[in-house]
């Protein structure tokens, strides 16, 4: 096994791809095959009236059936991965986890196609009898010059996109380093001097993507395993490696690197060495592509030129240019316009929104996936990683509205902004549930206090919502303390922040004399309430809130809930007729429920119960959803009929007498309020039309235990705990929040100071 890379074993490997059902793929129906009636429309004879409706207008292929989200990997193994001619059948565990990261990333439906011939016209031929199947093609694998070929007649034939990923899915994403690598070091595409060795598939498609972008036909100089590609040389030539032959005394790998800015390699081990390196131009840009073991490894490269930037193939180092960045998004974007072709202009496109998202702040959830590793625009971070979930919004919108920009789509997208949005769903269940909050504050914008203002996460946090303009974000803290800490984050320093500084504040006179007039009666001296608001922000940001200098305030990331809980609690008071508790909102890809009291009333009276299942109600119903609402406990109306039953069981009669608007039912267990054909079965006189999307709990033990479980064990995310019922707008995130948990919350506060 070639492949240096020691955390996979062979033994690893193959154990993965045997385990289970062997393999990587599997097929799912979407559509329901429960009934006679189901089978009835899904097939016989229901299938005929779709199949009428495309021979009559085939575009209509694209609304009744999957061709729009479907894409074949295909290949003939000729040149599978560094492992060379394996043939057809051997490529096949790489064609499907090439489907599978089709599927993982961009949600796209990958299908794996091994053809079983080397003969250009078999290819070709049987490859363009198939396209009405797809949506588009990815090949894959296929030795050059074939690939040239194989690839320049499909794109003729069919009028779906054909992509051959090993040449333009590695320029683009090598495009995408070179754009930043040559900002960091102070050049301009028009300037540099670049050197690409190799000048197979992915070489030359580098060469012409670096030409779109700007880089000068003599700039540039293309050498093989015989050496540079000269104007007048005739050994190992061909029509593509002529496109790029230049005036040039060089004729070597080595004469050619003298004094370069740029040496790009797509070849082999050891082609570069360090003596080369060492030839080259001030701050030199080396990416050492060949993979699994590249030209030469960053360690050789540091050791004779510190002030260099390395880009290689491979995990392990930082810089990896690695195709998932490319391909998955940029089929996503061609699908959803419909385009004929992917063409030059989608390509720049791609490359250059994969450039922009380096440069931007990284989520916490992005480092955490690398081990923690802090990513920062900079030498060692001038290209995404695969795993940045803002990826699937950038990627595909930049290429889809290069595709419209450019004519090639038949389904142009009118609004840009909605499209984002529904990327952005596939992937993050919660997007949809948010986006019509997060839409309505952004056109409504807020002053949201962030009370741990010398925090990272809460600095970061305050900056991605301004500038995401959702609001004025106010900090709590020493001011040159923050923008001490936002220049070691490697952000502007001279950001538009507002800071305060709670023992310099001018208001401090009049929040001490407002806390004071609450607390006097509770125990507190004026001079309690003036330490309070000198030395304790949550405190200073509740008052802020209470007297109407700012709409909202979030805190959590230094103090647990509890203590928070009770500070801000001594400022602001539960609504008039409401309860104070804690919502959280567990999100999945196939539902949502909104689950009370995770924070609050360790055990609820009835009349509680009654009061959070109204306001939960309500809450549900502002982000979208209409309730059904069950109460829980062990039992299930009466069965068994125990003393801790029993104050469920009034909590519902007290909602029959309040004549609510919305679905509700109980004592009934969990299971039996989230199946709703097993309630059906069992109960046929329960009230609920569907699955409950509302548990109200028993107690907050198990509301607390019961959301982290619904979290881990399928799959979810939580929203929260929100906390619901107080007089003014505040919210506790969780101590380990992350950066993007923060400003949803902030958003969600914002939120509720919109609704009065």
């Amino acid at each position: 096994m070639s492949q240096t890379d020691k955390r996979v074993t062979e033994e690893e490997a193959l154990l993965l791809h045997a385990s289970g059902r062997p393999g990587k793929l599997e097929i799912t129906a979407t559509k329901p095959l429960t009934t006679q009636r189901d089978l009835a429309l899904a097939y016989s004879p229901g299938v005929a009236v779709p199949c009428l409706r495309i021979h009559e207008d085939p575009a209509t292929a694209y609304d009744y059936t999957a061709k729009g989200n479907i894409v074949a990997v295909i290949s003939n193994g000729t040149a599978v991965l560094g492992l060379g001619d394996l043939g057809a059948l051997a490529s096949k565990p790489v064609m499907e986890g090439k489907a599978v990261l089709f599927k993982r990333f961009a949600d796209v439906d990958g299908i794996d196609l091994e053809v079983s011939t080397t003969d250009v016209d078999e290819f070709v031929n049987c490859v363009r009898f198939l396209g009405p199947s797809f949506g588009g093609i990815n090949l894959e694998d296929i030795k050059a010059p074939d690939c040239f070929i194989i690839e320049e007649r499909l794109r003729e034939l069919l009028d779906i996109p054909v992509f051959h990923d090993d040449q333009h899915g590695t320029a683009i994403i090598a495009a995408a380093g070179l754009i930043n690598a040559l900002e960091l070091t102070g050049r301009a595409m028009k300037d540099a001097k670049v050197v690409v060795n190799g000048a197979g598939a992915a070489g030359i498609a580098c060469v012409e993507l670096f030409k779109s972008l700007g880089l000068p036909h003599d700039n540039v100089i293309l050498c093989d395993t015989k050496g540079v590609i000269w104007q007048g040389r005739t050994e190992g030539m061909n029509q593509w490696k002529s496109a790029h032959a230049v005036r040039t005394d060089a004729r070597s790998l080595a004469d050619a690197v003298k004094g370069a800015d740029v040496f790009v390699g797509l070849s082999v081990k050891g082609a570069m060495t360090p003596e080369m390196v060492k030839s080259m131009a001030a701050k030199p840009i080396v990416f050492a592509l060949a993979n699994p073991d590249p030209e030469i490894t960053p360690e050789e490269v540091k050791s004779v030129r510190a002030d260099a930037i390395v880009a290689t193939g491979r995990s392990d180092y930082p810089n990896q240019v690695n195709n998932v960045l490319g391909f998955p998004y940029i089929f996503r974007g061609a699908l959803d316009v419909r385009a004929t072709t992917i063409n030059e202009a989608m390509k720049i496109a791609a490359a250059q929104a994969l450039a922009g998202l380096a440069r931007e702040d990284v989520p916490d959830e992005v480092d955490a996936a690398y081990a923690g590793r802090r990513l920062r625009y900079g030498p060692e971070y001038i290209i995404p990683v695969p795993f940045d979930p803002r990826l699937i919004t950038r990627i595909p919108a930049a290429v889809a509205q290069a595709a419209m920009d450019s004519g090639v789509a038949r389904k142009p997208i009118i609004d840009m902004t909605g499209y984002r949005h529904a990327l952005r769903a596939r992937l993050d269940p919660t997007a949809d549930s948010l986006q019509l909050i997060f839409e309505k504050v952004r056109a409504n914008p807020r002053r949201v206090v962030f009370a741990e203002g010398e925090e990272e996460r809460s600095i970061r946090a305050a900056l991605a919502f301004r500038a995401a303009g959702y609001g004025t974000p106010v900090l709590i803290g020493r001011e040159d303390v923050v923008r001490e800490r936002i220049a070691a984050l490697g952000l502007p320093t001279d950001a538009p922040l507002e800071i305060h500084n709670a023992r310099l504040s001018d208001a401090n006179r009049r929040y001490t004399d407002y806390l004071y007039r609450r607390l006097q009666r509770r125990g507190f001296l004026e001079r309690d309430c003036q330490r309070m608001v000198n030395q304790d922000r949550n405190t200073f940001a509740s008052l802020m809130v209470a007297q109407g200098d700012a709409d909202a305030m979030v805190t959590g990331l230094t103090r647990s809930f509890a203590p928070s809980y009770e500070e801000i609690s001594r400022v602001f008071s539960p609504q008039p007729g409401g309860r104070v508790f804690g919502l959280s909102v567990v999100v999945t890809r196939h539902r949502t429920v909104f689950i009370s009291d995770t924070t609050v009333n360790e055990r609820p009276t009835p009349e509680e119960l009654a009061d959070i299942a109204i306001q939960t109600a309500a809450k549900a119903r502002q982000m979208g959803h209409e309730p059904r609402v069950a109460l829980l406990s062990f039992s299930n109306y009466g069965q068994p009929m125990r003393e801790r039953a029993q104050h469920v069981r009034d909590a519902v009669a007290i909602l029959d007498r309040r004549g609510v608007d919305f679905e509700y039912d109980g004592e009934m267990t969990a299971d039996v309020a989230l199946d709703h054909d097993l309630m059906r079965r069992l109960y046929p006189f329960a009230r609920l039309s569907g699955p409950a999307n509302v548990l109200i709990m028993p107690a907050l033990h198990a509301a607390n235990i019961g959301a982290k479980l619904l979290q881990k064990m399928a799959g979810g995310q939580v929203i929260g705990p929100l906390l619901i019922g107080l007089d003014k707008p505040a919210q506790i995130v969780s101590m380990g929040a992350s950066v993007a948990d923060i400003v949803n919350t902030a958003v969600l506060a914002a939120h509720d100071a919109l609704q009065g």
